[in-house]
């Protein structure tokens, strides 16, 4: 087993065409605490995974997980993290990324951390990935901070381009959720919120 990633949260291990993610112990933190936070959260992006792979939305791909020791099964999946090709053809995947989060938010799951890096693109399918921040909600607020932070993803990894990517996905965003017109409304306060916060 290799390990090939390692996050905040977790480490990453592949083996054979599975890759498992263990949530490893935080020094810092109180044991109990430690040991209650990874176990919900393994729990919840578990739960996550199964929605998605239910809904037939391109994922990581749900296996089995462990509650004990704080692991996830995944399938692997090959091809291109979408950080390092996205620009090469950022129409293109930027509709990819609208449909996708249409389709999650129209099933109110909320990804949480919407960046080219969490996207992996294999043979034209768009897979989101690392769920450990998602969470399911109807709340329009939610939907519009996820739209909100891949803005902030976009400008930040591929600002040549973000603008325009950016509004592409909106659009197609647009096309495939009915709420889309009420999510995009308060995107706006969203972001005015957030330049105003910059400004004090």
């Amino acid at each position: 087993m290799n390990q090939i990633a390692q996050g905040a949260e977790a480490r990453l291990f592949k083996a054979g065409n599975s890759v498992l993610k263990d949530r490893f112990i935080k020094s810092y933190r109180h044991p109990e605490l430690d040991s209650k936070l990874r176990k919900s959260r393994t729990k919840k992006e578990a739960k996550i995974l199964l929605k998605m792979k239910g809904l037939g939305i391109p994922s990581s791909e749900y296996i089995s997980h462990d509650e004990k020791e704080m692991k996830i099964e995944m399938k692997f999946i090959g091809g291109d993290v979408l950080k390092n090709v996205f620009d090469s053809d950022f129409e293109k995947y930027s509709k990819l990324i609208g449909k996708n989060i249409a389709l999650m938010h129209k099933n109110n799951l909320i990804h949480g951390d919407l960046t080219t890096s969490n996207m992996i693109l294999n043979d034209d399918v768009l897979h989101f990935i690392d769920f450990g921040l998602s969470f399911v909600s109807d709340k329009t607020e939610d939907k519009a901070v996820d739209l909100h932070l891949l803005k902030q993803a976009l400008e930040s990894k591929h600002f040549e381009v973000f603008e325009k990517a950016y509004k592409t996905a909106l659009n197609e965003y647009s096309k495939h959720y009915e709420e889309a017109e009420n999510i995009i409304k308060r995107l706006e306060v969203v972001e005015k919120r957030g330049r105003y916060k910059q400004q004090y």
